[in-house]
């Protein structure tokens, strides 16, 4: 049963799956003129947002490893090597958007600052010994599933 047009504000508030679903239904049925446009307009950007940062985050994530696998060969572990792998792919597959493979190459620089950050501190070694510049493309990190030993 899809809400009433009034109570659209209300199940939004209550329960965002809900109407998710009473907005797709609408939209199927080719109702545009009952759609919650003042929330549907506010989910879609926090949904972009929510995008963006995940991309950045898994970029800061994969640049940490891969800087602590280049930086502590002797203490490189199995755990290091699936985390650059799966953030790898995950980042990939999220990449296949144009607009989050532009954003992506936006923020790299910026990703590469915070993933030395946290290799710092997760290693003990200082922010300097790390490259100043990032030594990866976009592509190369795409690229890291097969690393020397």
């Amino acid at each position: 049963m899809i809400p009433t047009v009034e109570s659209l504000p209300d199940v939004y508030e209550a329960d965002e799956i809900a109407w998710l679903e009473t907005m797709a239904e609408l939209i199927a049925e080719g109702k545009n003129e009952e759609l919650d446009f003042a929330h549907l307009q506010e989910f879609l950007t926090d949904m972009a947002k929510r995008e963006r940062r995940e991309v950045h985050h898994r970029l800061v994530v994969l640049i940490a490893h891969l800087l602590k696998w280049t930086h502590q060969k002797k203490k490189r572990t199995g755990s290091w090597r699936a985390t650059i792998f799966l953030q790898s792919e995950e980042l990939a597959g999220i990449l296949d958007s144009r607009t989050l493979r532009n954003h992506a190459e936006e923020v790299l620089a910026q990703a590469y600052k915070s993933g030395v950050r946290a290799a710092a501190l997760e290693t003990g070694l200082a922010a300097g010994a790390f490259p100043k510049k990032c030594p990866w493309t976009l592509a190369t990190l795409l690229a890291e599933d097969d690393l020397e030993d």
